[in-house]
Parts: structure tokens; sequence; C-alpha cells
């Protein structure tokens, strides 16, 4: 089956908000007490569309619905909405765009009261090592393609900075902007994985903490850890790699994307593995949506959808025309610089 590049961009946003969606049913349990709430397991939305997840009901926070994305696709849109705007990443364009977010705005999550407090689109961070960066960062892969790979480095760091600073979270992003546009570029598994090492050799190399660069190395031992299993069951995972740190929830989402060639089978793992399971699902449902887009789940999507009214398949349409236009405008740099 033949995808176009417009088809590959919707895969990827709606593998990104179906990923969210269906991972925050189990975010932050452990993979045996997802099985106590969920005795068949994860099958897809385990309950009435817009309906409270009952293990969020009396959450002081928020309570979480059935189908309803979280900050992680509001923020990923954000990116979005900024370079469709600009036609090019820019942190205080994001930024801007960012201050509108609501969800998830609490000190609960530092790296968003952060932000939200200073109230400034322009801000540096110069802390947080979280991977909050890396699951908005896809718009950036969908703008550049992956022959790009200095400038969609820098682009994903422009689109970490409001929030993320620390070098981690900057390599992770970079990994995971690579991985996507690879993806839509039709590249092979083995090559957006190679994309998303290098992406982040050059992040950490370009933007150094106080460790010796590590996150390459983790994205590799990762993806070698799980193609030694003879299957990937979510005990198992979990048992090797549980996502529940940068090195583990980045590396683990493109491992899973790498390997598996289903948008659905990648989420529902995700899913029952528990950890940050909405934060994998949506970085692996974005990639492998890109990759196949067949196999995205249309009912699931229908009541995501209906749920939060993203319309993303016009944001779709209005990145790949932002996505031509970047790549027309690299191929004329190159024919002036010969």
């Amino acid at each position: 089956m033949t995808f176009t590049t417009t088809d590959r961009i919707v895969g990827c946003l709606k593998g990104i908000a179906t990923g969210d969606a269906i991972g925050k049913q189990t975010e932050m349990l452990a993979c045996s007490d997802v099985v106590r709430w969920y005795p068949s397991g994860v099958r897809g939305l385990e309950g009435p569309p817009g309906a409270v997840i009952p293990r969020y009901r009396g959450n002081s926070k928020s309570e979480w619905r059935f189908g309803e994305t979280t900050d992680d696709t509001e923020r990923t849109l954000a990116v979005a909405r900024a370079i469709i705007i600009e036609g090019h990443v820019s942190h205080v364009s994001i930024g801007r765009q960012m201050l509108g977010c609501t969800k998830s705005v609490h000190p609960g999550v530092e790296s968003l009261w952060d932000f939200h407090r200073t109230a400034d689109p322009a801000r540096i961070a110069s802390a947080h090592d979280g991977c909050g960066a890396a699951i908005r960062v896809s718009p950036v892969g969908v703008l550049y393609t992956s022959d790009c790979l200095e400038e969609l480095v820098s682009g994903a760091r422009e689109a970490s900075i409001s929030t993320h600073g620390g070098s981690l979270a900057i390599a992770a992003a970079a990994a995971t902007a690579a991985a996507v546009s690879a993806a839509i570029d039709a590249a092979t598994p083995s090559r957006i994985l190679e994309c998303a090492e290098r992406a982040a050799m050059i992040a950490e190399a370009r933007w150094a903490g106080r460790s010796a660069p590590v996150f390459a190395n983790a994205i590799r031992e990762v993806h070698n850890m799980l193609t030694a299993l003879p299957a990937l069951r979510a005990g198992e995972v979990a048992e090797r790699c549980f996502p529940n740190r940068p090195l583990t929830i980045v590396p683990l989402a493109l491992a899973l994307a790498t390997i598996l060639q289903s948008a659905e089978d990648g989420i529902l793992l995700a899913a029952n593995i528990g950890g940050d399971s909405d934060s994998v699902a949506s970085i692996a449902g974005g990639i492998l949506g890109a990759m196949y887009p067949n196999t995205m789940n249309p009912l699931w999507y229908k009541v995501i959808e209906n749920v939060n009214k993203h319309d993303l398949v016009a944001v779709a349409g209005d990145l790949a025309h932002r996505r031509r236009g970047c790549a027309l405008r690299g191929r004329g740099s190159l024919r002036a610089s010969r």
C-alpha cells in the first residue's frame, strides 16, 4: 500500500492523540496494578466516551475522562499552531501558544508550573530533564525532512526550552523529532532508529550536561534488550524497562515504534505496561501512525475526536503544506551553494 506524505502526517497526529487518551487510563500504575484495574487488560477505551475514568474519580487536579487527551496532545497542537503560523520553529512563538494551554498547570508538574507562573513566552528554562518536550515535539519532525538533521535538532531545542532546558530533555526531543521525520519519509525501522540516535548525539554534544552523553546509548540498549525477547509482552517489558524516568520512557517508545508494525498494537502494549504509559503510547503511536497509517484504529480515533474536537486532519494538512515549503527552501539553498 502506498501512502502520501499527508497520509503519514495524519497518521502521526492520530497516533499521538490516540496513544495519549488510551495510555492515560493506566498512567503511573505498576504493571501488576494495570491488571487490577483492568482484569482483561487494556483493549482500547475501557469505558463510555466522556465518562470519568474510575481511577481518577475525586482527583483534585483533574478527573480525566475516557477518550480525553491530556496536556501532551494539547501542547503538541500548540507547537503545531506556532509552526503553521510562522513557517519555522521559534521558542517565542511556541511559548506564546503554550501560554494558552490549561491542562496540568499546577505545582505537581513543576516544568509547566514554572513556565506559566512567569507568563513570558520568551522564557528559556535552565533546568528540567523530563520527557515533556519529547512528547510535544512531533510537529518539528513533521516540518523538517530527515536529511535536514542539523536544522531538525535545533528546532527540537526551540520546541523544548520554554519548559525543559536540561540536556537529557533536549536530546529526547531531538531523537523523537528525528524518528517522526524519518517515519514520514517512509524510512525503514533501522533507519528511523539510526536517525533518532544521531539526533540525540548531536543534541548532547551541542548542549552538554554535567555528565557524559548517555541518551543515544540508552536508545540502542533498550532496543537491543527488547529485540532479544521472544515476544513483546507487557509484564516482561515492564520487568526490563519500566517507563518511569527519562532514560527509559522515550527509548522504550522508540523501541516499540521500530520493532512493532502496528500503531494499534504499540498503543495497547504501552498502556498495559503502565508507568508513564500515556507518554510512551503517544510517542510510539505517533511514529507507528506515520509508518503504518492504515493500522490506526478508526473507531478509537472517532471517539477521541468527538470528545476533544481537535480536527487533526486539518492540522495535518496545514503542516504538510509547511513541510513542502521547508523542503523547497532547503533545495533552493543547496542549489545556491553550488
